[in-house]
């Protein structure tokens, strides 16, 4: 496999994907509207309870606030996924492509980091952000900073990159089997839902999103999906059957 090929494929989709304002929205703005919402949500909670009901609550509510972003990542890859197989194919510019001889690999290794790239960087930049307003909110509640800490290092740079791969991987094996853009990005976010059942339970605290053992073995069960994952969808994508079977 070619990596420069790769590149080559993923650099023309950035060039795409940057004239299409829905992408945009999806993947830039909601990240930062979360990142920046959150804090918001404190603060006005901030002045309803008193000092001590205030710190009991943040300690809890912190971390599980941080995997928000976990939920986004399963979510902000699947407008870019879907677009790089169906969206191309009903615009007529993803024939061109497989005729080529860039292998079935190339294509996907540079359709994926055109999905991965944007979508981690929102994230990752969403989570900073998060984490510098959520002290500045709660430092005089909690007398310290509450980020960044060994938790959300953890959801940010391990558990978010597997889910975002894990959203890709998933998005290609949907977008090899339908041939509506819509259809492909609703069947995709249901990837979200156990991410989002994992949030509700830590806000329930029925499960600890702030406890480094629970966060390994969540990130041990994304890397098992996301490598089987990786040969679902590698064996689903046959470009014969796309360039001669899809009307």
């Amino acid at each position: 496999m070619r990596l420069s090929q790769a590149w080559i494929i993923a650099a023309k989709d950035f060039q795409t994907f940057g004239k299409k304002k829905n992408i945009i929205y999806t993947t830039f703005v909601v990240p930062l509207l979360v990142s920046v919402g959150l804090p918001l949500v404190v603060r006005a909670v901030e002045r309803r309870l008193a000092s001590g009901a205030l710190t009991a609550e943040l300690t809890t509510l912190l971390p599980t606030f941080a995997w928000v972003f976990l939920v986004l990542a399963g979510i902000t890859p699947t407008t870019i996924a879907s677009y790089t197989i169906v969206g191309e194919k009903i615009e007529r510019s993803l024939e061109a492509l497989l005729a080529t001889p860039t292998t079935d690999s190339e294509i996907l290794v540079g359709k994926g980091l055109a999905a991965f790239l944007p979508a981690l960087g929102a994230i990752l930049g969403g989570g900073i952000i998060f984490m510098a307003l959520m002290d500045a909110v709660t430092r005089g509640a909690l007398g310290y900073d509450f980020f960044p800490n060994g938790s959300a290092a953890l959801v940010l740079f391990v558990l978010v990159p597997l889910a975002a791969l894990m959203s890709i991987e998933w998005n290609v094996i949907i977008s090899a089997r339908v041939n509506d853009v819509r259809a492909a990005q609703q069947i995709g976010m249901l990837l979200m839902l156990p991410f989002a059942a994992l949030y509700v339970a830590g806000e329930l605290r029925l499960i600890g999103l702030g406890v480094t053992r629970n966060l390994l073995i969540i990130a041990g069960i994304l890397l098992a999906v996301d490598v089987v994952f990786l040969y679902l969808s590698r064996a689903t994508f046959r470009r014969d059957e796309i360039l001669t079977k899809w009307k």
